[in-house]
């Protein structure tokens, strides 16, 4: 079964998306802002994204973007209510596989849903994530910096990609530790420190002078996306 996400902030419209594929054998994950579709997006992986692209916070757009670098292979279609083509030019370029006006037919909407995902399954999924000398197999999990391999625990492992697909933009200590730790856990975010050091002991990363992960004092951390992002 195919496990769709539904990202829409509008409850009806959201709730109606949702029947309708039930309806159709798909599995389905409801989000009502991008904020929480990244955040589920990180605990259960999906094969196709229906996303809205106005929604408060984080826009549809840039949801696309990080779900590239995120889960790459994941499909999307675009929901808009405009009928420009600058809208529609803007989603695929940023990596979406198809669009759907609103308002649209509930029918529609699941004959491109089917249509993309039997041309993803015809397609090799990405498997690799490159950014400067960094290398990530997301099936494998594995890091290589420069050729080399790193060593990293399940936990550096997603602490390292967290700050990686946030794509240079600072992810806080609190969100670091409500994304990858437990709701249940009762401890600090100098937890987060500990395993920051960690990752740059690994990395060979020195924080004074960081090639790939920056302290934004007071904040949280940033991964460095090139020689001029510091």
């Amino acid at each position: 079964m195919d496990n769709i996400m539904v990202v829409e902030d509008e409850d009806s419209i959201r709730e109606f998306i949702v029947i309708n594929l039930k309806r159709d054998g798909f599995n389905v994950i409801e989000a009502a802002t991008g904020e929480e579709a990244l955040d589920k997006l990180w605990l259960s992986p999906v094969d196709l994204i229906v996303l809205d692209i106005m929604l408060p916070g984080i826009d549809g757009y840039e949801v696309c973007k990080r779900v590239q670098v995120q889960r790459p292979g994941t499909a999307i279609i675009m929901l808009t209510a405009k009928g420009q083509d600058t809208d529609k030019v803007t989603g695929l370029q940023l990596g979406a596989d198809d669009y759907v006006v609103k308002p649209f037919n509930p029918s529609v909407l699941t004959a491109r849903v089917k249509a993309v995902l039997r041309r993803m399954r015809r397609k090799s999924p990405a498997k690799k994530i490159k950014v400067n000398d960094v290398t990530v197999d997301t099936n494998k999990r594995r890091v290589t910096v420069g050729g080399k391999n790193i060593e990293l625990t399940n936990k550096e492992y997603e602490l390292f990609m967290l700050l990686l697909t946030a794509g240079g933009d600072v992810v806080s200590r609190d969100e670091i530790l409500s994304r990858l730790w437990d709701t249940n856990f009762y401890g600090d975010t100098k937890t987060i420190d500990v395993h920051i050091r960690r990752l740059r002991e690994k990395l060979n990363d020195d924080p004074a002078h960081p090639k790939y992960i920056a302290t934004v004092w007071g904040v949280g951390y940033r991964f460095v996306m090139g020689e001029n992002d510091v």
